[in-house]
């Protein structure tokens, strides 16, 4: 058996030959028909296309409208024989979108799960991501042989839009540490301190965690390759804003980490792997 996958960016690409090594079947569209040629992956004109020839259809894209766009949008999924059918999107998607999605799919006939994943390139190339799952629990049970094959952990949340705000206070931690280590790693070196010396004494102390521990080569080596941008991290962080409005919490610190990629974006780094803002305190 096939099943669907929209979006071969830069996670997207890493799970897709991940399946392809497990032995999972792919039918592919892609906007750029290039990169699902290098695969030798099927390809299909239009995900209108897609759904009529797979059960299951696999999304990563950029963000909720790029994900609308696919479902709902001219040829999208949704226009396409859809009854019975299971679209997974592992998408970082606004809250709200999600749930709009879910009712949706489920008026016509068909089920959405949101499945955000934690992780980046390495963990799924080595099959080590984690997944939050939302949505029908059979469907979900359907899935878990799919998952298993690049994913470590997953964790069922049940109703729909939980998975999605989980993955977005994941991120705030996550946008924040980075901004937190590259500040400290820029006021080090201009104390004089060597990078390598920090980077040891940080990952030994307080700045110990994965994060430091996947990222300690790119700092070191100044190379900022994206594994998870710049401009996707923007993007959560502004979610997650709204998640922060529509519960009337606050935040001391949330506005500024945000700016922190904001900034960077306004340097022409959006593109690269958001622990390119290193770069930013470094040179201000």
């Amino acid at each position: 058996m096939k099943i669907g996958f929209i979006g071969l960016g830069t996670l997207g690409i890493e799970i897709a030959k991940r399946l392809i090594s497990q032995g999972v079947g792919l039918i592919v569209w892609n906007r750029s028909k290039e990169k699902a040629k290098q695969l030798g992956l099927d390809l299909v004109e239009t995900p209108k296309d897609l759904i009529s020839m797979v059960d299951k259809v696999f999304i990563i894209v950029s963000d909720s409208e790029a994900s609308k766009k696919i479902i709902f949008g001219k040829d999208g999924l949704v226009e396409g024989d859809i009854q019975g059918k299971t679209i997974i999107d592992l998408t970082t998607n606004h809250y709200r979108y999600v749930v709009e999605a879910e009712k949706e799919l489920k008026q016509k006939g068909a089920y959405y799960l949101e499945a955000p994943l934690l992780g980046s390139v390495i963990p799924a190339q080595r099959g080590e991501l984690t997944v939050l799952v939302g949505g029908d629990r059979n469907k979900f049970e359907e899935t878990k042989g799919i998952f298993e094959k690049f994913c470590r952990n997953m964790i069922y949340l049940g109703e729909i839009g939980k998975a999605t705000k989980l993955k977005l206070i994941n991120n705030i931690v996550l946008g924040g540490y980075m901004a937190v280590l590259a500040e400290a790693m820029a006021i080090g070196e201009k104390a004089g301190l060597e990078k390598e010396l920090l980077l040891e004494v940080l990952s030994k102390g307080a700045g110990r965690s994965y994060v430091l521990e996947v990222k300690k080569q790119k700092l070191l080596e100044g190379k900022f390759e994206p594994h998870f941008s710049v401009e996707l991290m923007y993007k959560d962080l502004h979610y997650a804003q709204d998640l922060f409005k529509d519960f009337k919490a606050f935040s001391m610190v949330l506005q500024n980490v945000k700016e922190v990629y904001g900034f960077a974006r306004s340097k022409d780094l959006g593109h690269l792997d958001f622990s390119v803002v290193y770069k930013i305190f470094k040179t201000e």
